[in-house]
């Protein structure tokens, strides 16, 4: 049975010049592979104007809410008391996004709950954070996303 978790959330890119910029983004778990989660921001937030899906492994992800994790092209970290930081870096840029924590936990809960469910064999992680890059997920689809709105979180 296929299992797929979606959750959209608001992220703020943190720029350069210290502004905050809204960005829509949507988290995904799907059961045909349980241990990452798909990162996904719409057309509209990407530089060249197409769906941008960053693919890094869910460890890495749950890691990072307590303490620094570095997957290598992702990184993620606390960011203050009620904040995550998730820094997406390739060879086209890098981009910092801030996400409410407590909204990146229930997600994680949720896919928690779910993923007992899910009959997908457990696979060892080779290399936690790596970005894939075969397949439908190729070097366009890394790229940092681009924002024109003001943030609210």
């Amino acid at each position: 049975m296929y299992i797929s978790l979606d959750q959209p959330m608001g992220a703020c890119l943190l720029t350069h010049d210290q502004r905050e910029l809204a960005v829509p983004a949507n988290l995904r778990c799907t059961s045909d592979d349980p241990l990452s989660v798909r990162l996904v921001f719409p057309a509209c937030a990407s530089l060249d104007g197409e769906e941008v899906t960053w693919v890094f492994a869910r460890a890495l992800l749950e890691q990072g809410l307590e303490g620094p994790a570095d997957g290598g092209s992702v990184r993620v970290r606390p960011h203050g008391p009620a904040h995550t930081t998730v820094e997406l870096r390739a060879s086209e840029g890098a981009a910092l996004l801030r996400f409410d924590t407590t909204a990146l936990r229930r997600f994680l809960g949720r896919w928690a709950t779910v993923g007992e469910r899910v009959a997908a064999p457990v696979a060892p992680v080779r290399t936690i954070g790596t970005q894939r890059t075969s397949g439908p997920l190729g070097p366009a689809s890394r790229r940092p996303p681009a924002v024109r709105r003001s943030c609210a979180i």
